[in-house]
């Protein structure tokens, strides 16, 4: 038995920010019933086709859904719609700004018919505010929120290589699901969730904030160096490969440059007698370790890291993470279906020893809108009659 078997949420969602929330959901058991647009389906299907002709957004946050084709301006797609609410749990959208509303598909234009009905809205600014109809898409938000004001070299912001606005508003739209289900136990009644994109992101910023505050100045662009930390990134190698280090500490401090440095003295240079110090000196210490390690492969460098205990990482890139070490050890991997075969899938981060996370397949457009009407009391006439009319 997973967390939510039994539970049952209607998704009307494209792109990032609401699939990724669902696809959690399902994870942990909910049948998530995902309403896409006739012969065109969630736009994130086409962004590319690199997973055997599949998008590579679309796989990594759709499986384990059922695909229903419905469109939901027809009336008699309106009706459908409201037979699946009438018993679901969850309602959850990422709709154009006021596309949900016009819809009649807002809280509260369904918390009387459907009390226990959980709604879940997703948008870049929130339902109000003088933002609330801005379109909003992920590089945007990361601007807006100030990431990139922080992200990248001095010369040049940089976003990040991920969704990290989508990934942050569809973690919170997930982790205020779970709190509003164990609510409702204790009150039997739903509510309405407002997540938006900016506060999910700005909430990740509050770091950079507060090292800013009452006008102090931000933290510096630094690459893939930290912009507080020092010495913590990238150095490169004799062979001439990059080593990640960090140290967080002056006990680590001293121990870099007595083992790894292999200059002791260093650890009482006043340049670097402390993190403040040693940051606003950087120039100078990355000569000094980049004269060392320049003698020495990476191999060498990681084994002095080591044993000194010292934290450090490879620069790994994508065809690394697929056989690495350490997620093998772990068997983190699995496989889900797809409409054209398996393909490899991770297991959702936080092993359970009380249930086992949902892997089921990917599924193509559509692939269970006649199964779902059946279930509805449809007829096949009545199913071929909805296609006709272009309600499915």
């Amino acid at each position: 038995m997973r967390p939510l078997d039994g539970i049952k949420v209607i998704t009307l969602e494209h792109a990032i920010a609401a699939p990724f929330c669902t696809r959690q959901l399902a994870d942990l058991g909910a049948r998530v019933i995902k309403i896409e647009r006739p012969g065109v389906g969630d736009f994130a299907r086409a962004y590319d086709e690199r997973v055997r002709g599949m998008a590579s957004h679309f796989v990594w946050t759709n499986r384990s859904k059922e695909s229903l084709t419905l469109d939901v301006k027809h009336d008699e797609a309106r009706v459908i719609l409201h037979r699946l609410l009438a018993d679901a749990d969850v309602l959850v959208q990422n709709l154009a700004p006021g596309a949900a509303a016009r819809l009649g598909l807002s809280f509260a234009d369904l918390h009387s018919a459907y009390p226990k009905l959980i709604v879940c809205d997703i948008s870049g600014y929130g339902s109000d505010g003088p933002y609330r109809d801005k379109k909003a898409y992920d590089l945007l938000i990361q601007s807006e929120s100030g990431f990139l004001s922080v992200t990248g070299t001095q010369e040049e912001p940089s976003k990040a290589g991920c969704s990290v606005a989508d990934i942050a508003a569809g973690m919170y739209a997930y982790t205020n699901i779970l709190a509003a289900l164990i609510q409702r136990g204790k009150t039997g009644e739903g509510c309405h969730i407002d997540v938006s994109m900016l506060e999910s992101m700005v909430e990740w910023m509050n770091f950079p904030m507060y090292y800013a505050f009452d006008g102090a100045p931000p933290p510096v662009r630094a690459g893939a160096s930290h912009a507080t930390i020092y010495p913590y990134g990238p150095f490169p190698s004799g062979d001439g490969k990059t080593v990640m280090l960090g140290l967080q500490n002056e006990r680590e401090w001293g121990t870099f440059c007595e083992q790894v440095l292999q200059q002791p003295a260093l650890a009482t240079d006043a340049r670097f007698s402390n993190n403040s110090l040693r940051s606003s000196a950087r120039k100078a210490l990355y000569a000094i370790i980049r004269d060392v390690f320049s003698t020495l492969t990476a191999e060498q460098v990681t084994e002095r890291l080591e044993k000194a205990q010292i934290a450090n990482a490879r620069l790994n890139e994508m065809k690394d993470i697929w056989e690495h070490a350490q997620l093998r050890a772990r068997e983190r991997w699995t496989e889900v279906a797809t409409p054209v075969g398996p393909i490899p899938a991770l297991l959702p981060p936080g092993a359970s020893s009380g249930w086992e996370a949902r892997m089921d397949a990917i599924p193509s457009l559509g692939q269970h809108t006649e199964a779902i009407l059946s279930s509805l009391g449809y007829s096949s006439q009545a199913i071929t009659e909805l296609k006709t009319s272009k309600a499915i």
